[in-house]
């Protein structure tokens, strides 16, 4: 379980850097590089997303004996 929550953060902590780049880029007025970190972010996004959600779904279970 401890496994699924880090791989989550783990995704949490690649969006927001693409998030930081493509925002730098966006301030420079490189549209390009920056549409395609933030692209990326929403990818890195999408699956911190799905990973939280599993994580907590299966962190929610108790495992018969």
């Amino acid at each position: 379980m401890h496994e699924d929550h880090r791989q989550a953060a783990e995704q949490h902590e690649h969006a927001a850097r693409a998030h930081r780049t493509a925002a730098e880029h966006n301030e420079k007025g490189e549209s390009e590089p920056g549409t395609w970190h933030a692209e990326r972010a929403l990818e890195y996004s999408d699956r911190a997303y799905k990973l939280a959600k599993e994580a907590h779904n299966k962190s929610g279970k108790i495992e018969e004996l």
